[in-house]
């Protein structure tokens, strides 16, 4: 079926990412996958390809765009070929939605022109070792000075993905206590600088997928935050986290989705090329019946998302629909691309191949951006039950 979701613009940036793909990243993969990171260096020539700059207004640096599309087609793109831009979707996908909404005209003109160049990287840590997906349990706290001029910050967090290597990450924290009756009250979020005395980058976590996103613990010890850093209003923040939320979710769903179709072309590929008794692995009925389920599974989470990416650029997109649409695909892409693996027979569990990282990479999808389990009860919920 022909797709209507992406217009000749969007086509056109495909192709230029495709070819960049090709000739910046695939040929040193290998090697970003195995430090555990990419090359702050690689960050700048997303930043000179406008890839950061999507959806920044132009007084800023960036294109203006307002669709959620282009972002599609990079994380598409990207499956395709196998391969990631490390950190940089938490930087445009995640980060860029709060600086946009809720930061102030000073805080844009001083931090998104370096954003979009790539030479402010950006983070976000919300997760705490002890509170996981309850984000109104956390712990970390930032108390306003006497003179009133900063704050200061303690606590720690994890799991942030680009905390390695980012400038500034903003910090969900505790700036008052939570009141009896609204427990999620009190949480600000304080955009630091992680050069700052008393913050601190912990262990780089070793991941059992996503090897080039750098993913840390972090840890704040009297870490002074100017007033001037505090993104929005003080004690409002978990109603942005809501907010973003729907976003942060399809984005995942389009993972999942590329992920999946990317699995079933190498599987495609792979049983054309192998034979087995004489015979191309292709020529069996298993081979095409699973190839034909896959497919159809493919075909039908592409419905899935084109429907949720125009009902996103329409303002449309709520929060049952993108949690519908993130439990359907990543729970389907699971299984599909377990199919393709075992079709590549022992040399999908060989890490050489990208179906075996593939097979790690999607594993995450079903537990961040909330797991499935959470998704479960969003949709049940907006069902009154």
């Amino acid at each position: 079926m022909r797709r209507t979701v992406f217009n000749e613009d969007h086509e056109a940036f495909r192709r230029t990412i495709r070819d960049f793909i090709e000739a910046e990243v695939a040929p040193q993969y290998s090697q970003w996958a195995e430090q555990g990171f990419v090359p702050r260096e690689f960050y700048k020539k997303l930043g000179e390809l406008g890839v950061f700059g999507i959806e920044v207004p132009e007084e800023y640096g960036g294109a203006g765009e307002a669709s959620f599309k282009f972002n599609a087609v990079i994380t598409e793109e990207c499956a395709r070929a196998g391969v990631s831009f490390g950190g940089s979707s938490v930087h445009t996908a995640l980060c860029l939605p709060y600086l946009l909404k809720y930061g102030t005209e000073e805080q844009r003109r001083r931090w998104l022109p370096s954003f979009v160049a790539g030479e402010l990287m950006t983070a976000i840590a919300m997760t705490e070792p002890g509170a996981g997906s309850d984000l109104a349990g956390m712990q970390t706290t930032a108390k306003l000075s006497e003179d009133g001029t900063h704050y200061v910050l303690n606590g720690a967090k994890t799991f942030i993905t680009g905390g390695v290597q980012a400038d500034r990450v903003l910090v969900c924290c505790r700036t008052s206590p939570p009141t009896p009756e609204d427990r999620r009250s009190g949480i600000s979020i304080l955009v630091v600088d992680t050069t700052t005395e008393g913050y601190a980058v912990g262990r780089t976590l070793d991941k059992l997928g996503l090897k080039t996103s750098d993913t840390a613990e972090l840890s704040f010890t009297d870490v002074k935050v100017p007033v001037s850093d505090l993104l929005g209003e003080e004690g409002k923040a978990f109603g942005y986290l809501t907010h973003n939320l729907p976003q942060e979710r399809l984005g995942i769903a389009v993972s999942a989705y590329a992920q999946a179709a990317a699995a079933v072309r190498f599987a495609h590929e792979y049983v054309k090329e192998r034979t087995v008794f004489g015979r191309e692995v292709a020529s069996f009925q298993n081979t095409k019946f699973v190839l034909a389920d896959c497919r159809t599974d493919v075909d039908a989470m592409q419905a899935v998302v084109d429907r949720a990416l125009e009902a996103h650029d329409a303002g449309e997109l709520t929060a049952a629909d993108a949690a519908s649409a993130k439990l359907f695909t990543t729970e389907t892409a699971a299984r599909v691309i377990d199919k393709c693996l075992q079709l590549h027979g022992g040399y999908g569990y060989m890490m050489e191949y990208p179906i075996a990282r593939l097979y790690a990479d999607t594993r995450v999808t079903r537990i961040y951006g909330g797991t499935s389990e959470v998704m479960r009860s969003i949709v049940a919920k907006s069902m009154g039950l």
